[in-house]
């Protein structure tokens, strides 16, 4: 059984997740019916699969048996996943400083294979040098305390960590050509983050393109949004998921059925 890059607790939850979506479709076992052997929903069921909750070694071991899977051999690599998959992320102690739904998509990001973002008005957080995260964090938020922008910060600047780990993601990020233009935290800031930039794109995982305005009109006109890629269990290439993740000021999206995916692929 192959591991998620990052092996993160997200990674492992995907991971597991999708073991287990495997052997119900093996055996013919609808969503529905899973769910009611461990007294859930279906729709508790495609949230286990696609690693977006916590498992209870109960629901695991139950599901194991009734997909047919009695042999210890077998069942125990999958049972030892759950503590691994429960347990905290390194951003955990920086709860109270996050939105809620935000922490999610931080785990995401540390199991993804392939990160695509495209960006409006500012360079994506991935490739933020620390003055100019202060800077966007400080305007967008008021209310803030020095404290709570500086834990903010950190937070950004250790989740760009994955790009330089053993086994990094691919990164590709399309920059509206406003982003570069648009001055945050003075011409100091400005030009450190623009170097920034041109030294990240050296990076063999790293693609940085540019919508330059005379481009004019083009598809992506829905605003800023983001594409992770997590491979299959058995390979990286074998039955790859994509998840769209669309940040609003009071909230976030995740999509990930196909049809609400392939819109964004396109553009």
């Amino acid at each position: 059984m192959t591991d998620l890059p990052g092996g993160s607790p997200t990674a492992r939850r995907i991971l597991l997740g999708s073991q287990l979506r495997k052997l119900r479709e093996n055996r013919g076992i609808s969503r529905e019916e899973a769910g009611y052997h461990i007294r859930a929903s279906e729709s508790k069921i495609s949230r286990l699969e696609l690693g977006r909750v916590s498992f209870k070694e109960r629901d695991v071991a139950d599901l194991l048996t009734y997909y047919g899977i009695t042999a210890a051999a077998e069942r125990a690599p999958l049972l030892e996943l759950v503590p691994e998959a429960n347990a905290p992320g390194w951003w955990q102690p920086y709860g109270d400083v996050l939105p809620s739904w935000f922490a999610p998509y931080i785990g995401l990001e540390e199991a993804a294979t392939l990160i695509r973002s495209y960006e409006v008005q500012f360079v994506p957080g991935l490739l933020q040098t620390p003055d100019y995260a202060r800077a966007v964090i400080a305007a967008g938020g008021h209310h803030l305390t020095p404290d709570v922008v500086e834990r903010r910060v950190a937070v950004r600047t250790s989740r760009q960590r994955l790009l330089s780990r053993p086994n990094p993601p691919q990164l590709w990020v399309v920059l509206d050509e406003a982003a570069l233009w648009r001055s945050i935290g003075g011409p100091a800031v400005m030009h450190a983050q623009l170097e920034h930039l041109a030294a990240m794109s050296t990076r063999p995982n790293i693609t940085i393109q540019i919508m330059p305005f005379m481009l004019g009109a083009h598809v992506a006109e829905c605003g800023a949004f983001t594409i992770l890629r997590f491979p299959g269990p058995e390979s990286p290439a074998a039955d790859q998921t994509d998840v769209v993740y669309l940040e609003q000021l009071t909230g976030a999206l995740f999509l990930d059925k196909p049809h609400e995916v392939d819109p964004y692929l396109l553009e």
